[in-house]
């Protein structure tokens, strides 16, 4: 269910929208939290019915070793930056910070997987953690500064994930559309 990407894609959007959703209480969080879970349910069954199977094999070896590299260090500098926004007495930084992590951790990604789209999400994810950050600078309340950042993050992700779904799927067809023509 993880072919492409997509069900990464779906379930690390699903955090980012339990985080925006965390903004409001009683029946409305309840209904987000709903919607969230069956947009990512649906992305990972559509990622299952629409792409082959071959999609997202295994990683060569020095992709492998890359990726875990790149995403190690994502992890780290996520730790870091909650250690010190809760030292500082400024946990409403860390989905700002971390978005922006998250979005410039896709860079490297798009030259590991040969997939220069990757770069959307980073640009989508950067601008979500820096408009959380305006938000904060602002004033605005701690649950506007989530909102912001876990429901635009949640979109861009959840936007990838239909993104490949449509495009892997549409090639697959075109490709075997063509290759049963021109035969003799």
């Amino acid at each position: 269910m993880f072919r492409s990407g997509v069900g990464f894609l779906a379930l690390f959007g699903l955090g980012w929208w339990l985080l925006g959703s965390s903004a409001f209480d009683g029946l409305t969080r309840q209904v987000l939290i709903a919607v969230g879970c069956a947009v990512a349910v649906a992305l990972m069954l559509a990622a299952r019915r629409f792409l082959p199977r071959s999609a997202g094999g295994a990683f060569p070896v020095d992709r492998r070793r890359r990726f875990n590299q790149i995403n190690g260090l994502q992890w780290l500098l996520i730790i870091v930056i909650a250690a010190v926004c809760r030292q500082v007495g400024e946990p409403v930084l860390i989905p700002p910070l971390v978005a922006v992590v998250v979005g410039l951790h896709f860079l490297p990604l798009a030259a590991v997987f040969e997939q220069p789209r990757l770069r959307v999400p980073a640009a989508l994810l950067v601008a979500s953690g820096t408009a959380g950050m305006t938000v904060w600078v602002a004033n605005a309340p701690d649950e506007t500064v989530r909102l912001v950042v876990g429901l635009t993050s949640a979109l861009s992700l959840w936007g990838m994930a239909i993104w490949t779904v449509a495009g892997t799927a549409s090639a697959v067809r075109q490709g075997a559309g063509h290759s049963g023509s021109g035969g003799a």
